[in-house]
C-alpha cells in the first residue's frame, strides 16, 4: 500500500477560484487521483478536487507560515 500525504476529501462550502495549471501538473494530479482512488477502493476523484486538500495540507505543515502567523 502506498503512503500518500492526502487522505479522504471532505466537502466544504466552496468559493469559486479560476486558475490555469501547467499540463504537467494536471497530469500529475490526475495520476495522484487515480492512485488515491485505488488505495481507497473507489473510482478516481476529479483531479481538481485534490487542489484544496493539498493546499490545506501544505499550509498546515509549513512551520514558517505558522510562526509568522503567530507573531
Amino acid at each position: 500500500m502506498t503512503k500518500l500525504k492526502l487522505g479522504p476529501i471532505e466537502e466544504h462550502k466552496p468559493v469559486r477560484v479560476t486558475l490555469e495549471l501547467p499540463f504537467v501538473l494536471h497530469r500529475d494530479l490526475t495520476a495522484y487521483a487515480e492512485i488515491l482512488g485505488r488505495e481507497a477502493g473507489q473510482p478516481p476523484a476529479d483531479p481538481v478536487r485534490l487542489i484544496v486538500p493539498m493546499l490545506e495540507r501544505f499550509i498546515a505543515t509549513d512551520r514558517g507560515f505558522s510562526k509568522a502567523r503567530r507573531s
